[in-house]
């Protein structure tokens, strides 16, 4: 992964030291088209809060965020963050957001997609599903996250794929892209988080209302809340204090100018 082989350029941010670029999801996907189009490899990796908190801990994840090609909002609470640090990120997109126009582009231009990650049998299950969704879709491989080693690592290299999909959760799965990416002759590696177990509906995503309001986070603490208390407990409030510490509390104060040394009012005595 190099930022030289990036796309062409975009508007990004840099929240917290982390650089995100300012995608939409029409642009994003065009992204991976051109970039299928040219026979360039792209990394494409996201950042929610839960993302920034591990960057903020993990000096070798951060690296990997900052070298990845693409690196785009997957949640509500980064884009608040952004806008409470003065900054604009266009819109959040989840994987569950974005997932069937990816396999829609995929199955009309004829791409291969690989899916891995996630417990054993889940990838399959995922695979199966969105085939069922989008006919002509081409999974040419399906394997779990939990024992990603050399025979999967083969086996993913022997289908080919155009697009490899890994869902192994942060910072395992960037991590794990980062150690292969250089051995991986596959167009585009893309980091996808739990995207296999909503598919699946292992974890559901829970009613509209709550997830177009930035209420996401709620309906997955709802669905695992042993495994995700300290995620959103903690760190939401966690990113929050950070955000103001840099941003707010670090701020020079303004000038004020001394009483009475104000341009005089209409009429007044100069």
């Amino acid at each position: 992964m190099t930022r030289n082989q990036r796309p062409a350029p975009i508007d990004a941010i840099r929240l917290l030291g982390v650089r995100i670029d300012a995608f939409r999801l029409d642009g994003l996907l065009a992204a991976v088209r051109e970039a299928l189009a040219d026979g360039r490899r792209l990394t494409v990796l996201y950042v929610n809060v839960h993302c920034m908190n591990v960057a903020a801990d993990d000096r070798r994840y951060a690296a990997v965020l900052d070298a990845a090609d693409i690196v785009y909002c997957d949640g509500t609470g980064v884009r608040l963050g952004a806008r409470l640090a003065g900054m604009h990120l266009p819109e959040r997109m989840t994987g569950a957001d974005w997932i069937d126009d990816l396999c829609r582009m995929a199955a009309r231009e004829d791409l291969r997609l690989f899916l891995v990650g996630g417990e054993p049998g889940v990838a399959g299950a995922a695979a199966i599903r969105l085939k069922s969704r989008h006919p002509g879709l081409l999974v040419v491989g399906a394997e779990s996250g939990y024992d990603a080693g050399p025979q999967v690592f083969r086996a993913i290299c022997t289908a080919r794929p155009d697009i490899l999909l890994v869902g192994m959760g942060t910072p395992a799965q960037e991590l794990w892209i980062q150690d292969h990416r250089h051995e991986l002759a596959i167009p585009v590696v893309w980091a996808v988080g739990a995207l296999f177990d909503f598919v699946t509906d292992r974890i559901p995503r829970g009613p509209r209302l709550l997830t177009d309001n930035g209420l996401e986070w709620l309906c997955r603490f709802a669905a695992e809340p042993r495994k995700l208390w300290r995620r959103y407990l903690i760190g939401n409030p966690r990113f929050l204090w950070r955000i103001a510490r840099q941003y707010w509390f670090s701020r020079p104060p303004r000038a004020s100018r001394p009483r009475g040394s104000g341009q005089p009012r209409a009429g007044g005595t100069p």
